[in-house]
């Protein structure tokens, strides 16, 4: 009795890791489309709008789900106390301390990086040509993620049972 109940265990843990391995490659496609239209939004803010960058970081946080809806709070909450440092360097340390909750990868936090060194430093239509070029990355990353679900999120299902029900079998 003590085996089985052991059996059922090690196959459910493993079946857990499978299923939280593919719920990464579910949420990666949401979490850049959410990402796409948080900085659509944030282009309205500064060509429409003309609302100071603090403001339409604080706006964005509360129209977008977590870890994104973070990323903009603590921008915006730096850049109102910045101490002297650069919308860059802030940014910068906003995105690097949120990415590791989200499920996007490196190229993706390259892209937000990259949009992050020219927020605040250039005229309006400067900053709406680098949005729009992120918002255009992004799309072809979103793209790619979403292959990578089709590929990956069953298979990852799947390898998990099988993984613990091997476990099971070697160990009995």
């Amino acid at each position: 009795m003590l085996k089985f109940v052991g059996g059922v265990l090690i196959i459910g843990a493993a079946t857990l890791f499978g299923f939280l391995k593919a719920a990464h490659y579910v949420r990666r496609p949401k979490q850049i489309r959410t990402l796409i239209s948080a900085l659509g939004r944030m282009e309205t803010e500064i060509m429409y709008a003309l609302t100071p960058l603090p403001e339409a970081f604080a706006s964005l946080s509360k129209q977008v789900a977590e870890p994104l809806s973070s990323l903009f709070r603590l921008t915006s909450e730096r850049l109102l106390k910045s101490d002297g440092k650069s919308t860059r360097e802030i940014w910068q340390w906003s995105v690097n301390d949120v990415w590791t909750r989200t499920s996007m990868k490196q190229a993706e936090q390259e892209v937000v990086l990259q949009l992050g060194a020219v927020l605040g430093l250039t005229d309006r239509s400067d900053q709406i040509k680098h949005l729009r070029l992120a918002i255009s990355q992004l799309q072809t990353e979103e793209n790619e993620s979403r292959e990578e679900q089709r590929r990956y999120e069953k298979m990852w299902k799947s390898l998990g049972v099988l993984i613990g029900a091997l476990i099971v079998i070697l160990m009995y």
